[in-house]
């Protein structure tokens, strides 16, 4: 009996290792396909309905459907930066530590949305909520009565309460109104293609 206790121990730490060195291989994988996608030349736009896509992406695929709403919008495509969660297995194991945090270290901590009418904040769904990036990007900037539209990627669940705390944040820095849109992507190594994502997307947000 102690001989399967000990043959199954070890069989779990294996995959303990081995799942980390997994899933920072295929993200790794996923940003250089990206970054293809990404470096295009994007088309210029005089922004006439003064929209901002905000964006916060470990791998890129979210910032990918940001850089799709910027086009559909003309609006203008803003990244955040936390260095702490750089792909590559330190950053996966940060992003785990603190998958439900609602603070970073960010670049830039705020960004003047005064010019705005519309803010798309995108961030990727970290064990159920969004990725502290966003939640420290919301805390720190001031909303000037714009409507705000969180729109998340994930790959099995999210938590309504998580959403509905954003909704709280964004409002009481004032904000005017507030949606939420996700796609759901599925498990790594059966998620969603990038064209199916995105059309994922536009079959559920309103556009108008």
């Amino acid at each position: 009996m102690m001989k399967w206790f000990v043959l199954i121990f070890c069989v779990l730490l294996l995959v303990a290792f081995l799942v980390p060195f997994v899933v920072t291989r295929i993200e790794n994988q996923q940003v250089q396909q990206n970054l293809i996608r990404l470096n295009e030349p994007q088309p210029e736009s005089t922004n006439p309905d003064k929209v901002a896509v905000i964006v916060f992406s470990r791998s890129g695929n979210t910032a990918v459907l940001a850089r799709h709403l910027a086009e559909k919008t003309g609006g203008a495509l803003l990244f955040i930066q936390a260095e702490a969660y750089a792909p590559g297995l330190p950053g996966w194991v940060n992003a785990m530590k603190d998958a439900r945090s609602k603070t970073a270290v960010i670049t830039p901590e705020s960004i003047d949305l005064s010019e705005f009418d519309t803010v798309f904040l995108g961030a990727p769904i970290w064990l159920y909520s969004p990725a502290p990036p966003v939640w420290q990007l919301a805390a720190n900037t001031r909303f000037s009565g714009q409507h705000i539209v969180l729109f998340n990627t994930y790959n099995s669940h999210f938590e309504q309460s998580y959403i509905d705390a954003f909704e709280t944040l964004v409002k009481a820095n004032g904000a005017q109104s507030f949606e939420h849109v996700a796609v759901l992507r599925g498990r790594m190594g059966s998620q969603l293609s990038t064209e199916e994502m995105l059309r994922h997307f536009d079959q559920q947000f309103d556009w108008p």
